[in-house]
């Protein structure tokens, strides 16, 4: 099927890490969070992470991050909600795997979110409306997908199952 990563983008909320593990599993692959692979190698937690270091740290190590990853075979990765922004990430997303882009309704996104407290973009009063903000500043980025799947009122189970179905049509 296919010979390269796989790596979900997508706002914080829409589904990475809770559909990543159930469609690298139905592929047969090993499964990354890329949050999770940024907190190790820090050794702090991303919320740490910006309090301390700031979030343009915070985004070299995700792109330090990214390229291992991607250099290192074939899995489910799970990007970070601004994975996108850095066109260094893009390109590398485009030229080593294939980019699934999962979308979520304002809505539906702030009913995920509610009561997070690891979130550092997400914590203050002002939340919603920052939000707002950054889902506008990265549409055309989340855009820029192989793949995009729409995570609005279905289980998990069912878009692991959409993005399997799709990835049987992509060429090898």
């Amino acid at each position: 099927m296919l010979e390269r990563p796989l790596i979900l983008t997508g706002f914080m909320g829409s589904g990475k890490s809770s559909v990543g593990p159930l469609l690298a599993e139905m592929l047969g692959w090993r499964f990354v969070d890329l949050d999770a692979e940024i907190v190790a190698v820090a050794g702090k937690s991303i919320k740490r992470i910006f309090a301390e270091d700031g979030e343009r740290h915070f985004r070299l190590l995700e792109s330090n991050c990214l390229e291992k990853l991607l250099a290192a075979g074939v899995a489910v990765i799970s990007g970070g909600g601004g994975v996108v922004v850095a066109e260094r990430n893009r390109q590398m997303m485009r030229q080593h795997g294939y980019v699934v882009n999962l979308q979520a309704s304002l809505a539906v996104i702030l009913d995920r979110l509610k009561g997070a407290a690891d979130r550092p973009l997400y914590e203050d009063e002002n939340a919603t409306e920052r939000v707002c903000k950054l889902l506008e500043a990265r549409k055309d980025f989340y855009a820029d997908a192989d793949i995009r799947i729409d995570t609005d009122n279905k289980s998990v189970e069912d878009v692991a199952a959409e993005i399997f179905r799709v990835l049987k049509g992509l060429p090898v």
